[in-house]
């Protein structure tokens, strides 16, 4: 393990009151491989939150955003035989979609937008970080529109 990362991303809802999600590319593996998660990534050395988070979603997404709402900071230690192996702290926001076009970049291989509604119909598919970031998101996401 490297430290202690910082990831910074957002819960981006469009003007339909759809939630964009993404998967990363199957060959890059790792933690979050295989289940939809929201955008975002690390934050670099010397940048602001929202800077790194508005860089991550126009690198993986191609849009933009308008950062709204800042949500509850959390953070996941992994560790495999006694042994820490990722501890990462999350920090997300809100945001509206402002423009552009979805188009995957980075390290993302897909992308879906999902109706606020419908994300408990695919709950089974989200990232068990992702859960809990729609767990702190969905208050905020219901009084928003």
């Amino acid at each position: 393990m490297r430290g202690i990362m910082v990831a910074v991303g957002a819960v981006i809802e469009d003007d339909e009151g759809r939630i964009l999600l993404v998967k990363h590319l199957p060959e890059r593996k790792g933690y979050w491989q295989g289940k939809w998660i929201c955008p975002g990534g690390r934050l670099n050395l010397g940048e602001g939150i929202r800077e790194g988070i508005e860089r991550e979603v126009r690198e993986e997404t191609n849009l933009t955003i308008r950062l709204i709402t800042p949500l509850i900071p959390f953070e996941r230690i992994v560790k495999e035989e006694g042994k820490t192996t990722l501890h990462v702290i999350y920090i997300d926001f809100l945001a509206k979609l402002v423009g552009g076009e979805f188009r995957p970049g980075s390290d993302v291989g897909e992308g879906i937008w999902v109706p606020k509604k419908d994300i408990a119909k695919i709950w089974d598919e989200l990232h068990d970080d992702t859960k809990r970031l729609m767990e702190i998101a969905i208050e905020p996401l219901s009084t928003s529109t």
